[in-house]
Formats: structure tokens, C-alpha cells, sequence
């Protein structure tokens, strides 16, 4: 796990930092700047939106007395997603969006409940119940 944060942390700024060279070489420096101010805003929104539809959705399953598993596993998606659209970068913002956009997180999804069964499975992760 700590190999793949150090990866993430040397990495991804350098492949930021490149995308940028290549989108201010296009476009301009300044709209470089506005389209990352942009995304960010877009995101947030984007999150507000689909987190509130997260939200009321667990509620309405833990009201009727199932377990919220889904919700709540699109809620982490679009909060991840969320923190990646506001971190500057084209790269970060790519993601976020396929996070948060209702058509690709069943994937992101998908791909987070498997990890969590077989961490569980493997005693990483514990659930204690009261």
C-alpha cells in the first residue's frame, strides 16, 4: 500500500505537470488556468448533485430497513471523485469525472466491492457489530 501512495505522490505531479505543458502549449497559459478553475467548479457541483441523490437514496433503504451497501459504496465513489476534480490537473480531473458520472461509476463501484470482499476475506477489514 505504501509503495503504491510514494508511486502516487512522485508520479502523478509529474504526469500533472505534463499535461499542463501540453494543454498551455495549445490553448494558452491563461486559458489553461480558467479551464482548471472550470473543472473544479463543475466538479464541485457535480458533487453536490450526485452526493445529495446518494444520500437520499441510503436513506431511503435504511428507512425501509435494508442495508444501504450500494449507496454507500456510490457515495465514496462521488466523494472520491469529487476530491479529484478539485485537486488541480487534467489527469486527476479525468477520473473524478468518470467517478461521478452515473454511467461509469457502476464500474468504480464494482471494482470497490471487490476489493472490500477480498480484504474481508483475507481478515484485513473488520466489521464489529453491537
Amino acid at each position: 500500500m505504501w509503495k503504491w501512495m510514494l508511486a502516487a505522490v512522485i508520479f502523478l505531479p509529474a504526469i500533472e505537470i505534463f499535461g499542463f505543458s501540453l494543454v498551455a502549449e495549445r490553448v494558452g497559459g491563461m486559458n489553461t488556468l480558467l479551464l482548471t478553475l472550470l473543472t473544479s467548479a463543475i466538479g464541485v457541483a457535480m458533487m453536490r448533485f450526485e452526493g445529495r441523490k446518494a444520500m437520499e437514496d441510503a436513506k431511503l433503504k435504511m428507512n425501509s430497513g435494508m442495508v444501504p451497501g450500494l449507496s454507500m459504496a456510490e457515495g465514496l465513489c462521488i466523494f472520491a471523485g469529487g476530491i479529484l476534480l478539485i485537486v488541480p490537473g487534467f489527469v486527476t480531473d479525468i477520473v473524478g469525472f468518470t467517478l461521478i458520472f452515473p454511467l461509469t461509476r457502476p464500474l468504480y463501484r464494482f471494482l470497490l466491492l471487490k476489493w472490500m470482499k477480498k480484504n474481508m476475506k483475507n481478515g484485513k477489514i473488520t466489521i464489529f457489530r453491537r
